[in-house]
């Protein structure tokens, strides 16, 4: 039995309910109340736009975590930042379950974000008055390595 688009890839499905009615507004389909076909197509294209605006909350999060478990001389927050990595990347699992055709976006997303999570980091070092030891502009996180659950490796 074949699942409907719905459940098989939410934003591909958004993109085509949001075509489709704008068909339907063209045709001028008479109905008891008016529809505003533009405006509710709009309104299910952003339902879309929010599940890659999720995507991309998630990734900076994971960058963010990545940075500082990469440069971070505290110790005591470790454990914690991993366990955000977890929850992050358990969350974009879901996310990309339900929405596959965002996978294609994940790599683009990472590229985009690496600029604002050094800039958290950065921020965060200063705030607590801790020195990094390299410059975050130095490293790099690779899509894989955002979505990887075994990274970083734990020693």
């Amino acid at each position: 039995m074949n699942k409907p688009l719905h459940d098989v890839d939410f934003l591909r499905w958004t993109i085509a309910q949001a075509a489709a009615l704008r068909r339907a507004g063209t045709m001028r389909i008479n109905t008891p109340d008016p529809i505003d076909w533009e405006d509710v197509a709009e309104e299910i294209e952003a339902l879309g736009r929010s599940e890659r605006a999720a995507l991309r909350s998630r990734i900076a999060v994971i960058l963010e975590h990545l940075f500082k478990l990469a440069l971070s001389p505290s110790r005591a927050p470790r454990r914690g930042w991993l366990r955000t990595l977890d929850t992050q990347r358990d969350a974009i699992r879901r996310l990309l379950d339900d929405s596959p055709s965002l996978r294609g976006e994940v790599a683009v997303l990472v590229t985009e974000e690496l600029h604002h999570a050094r800039k958290a980091l950065t921020r965060s070092a200063a705030r607590y008055a801790e020195p990094l030891p390299i410059d975050p502009a130095s490293i790099a996180f690779s899509a894989e390595q955002v979505l990887d659950e075994d990274y970083p490796p734990v020693p």
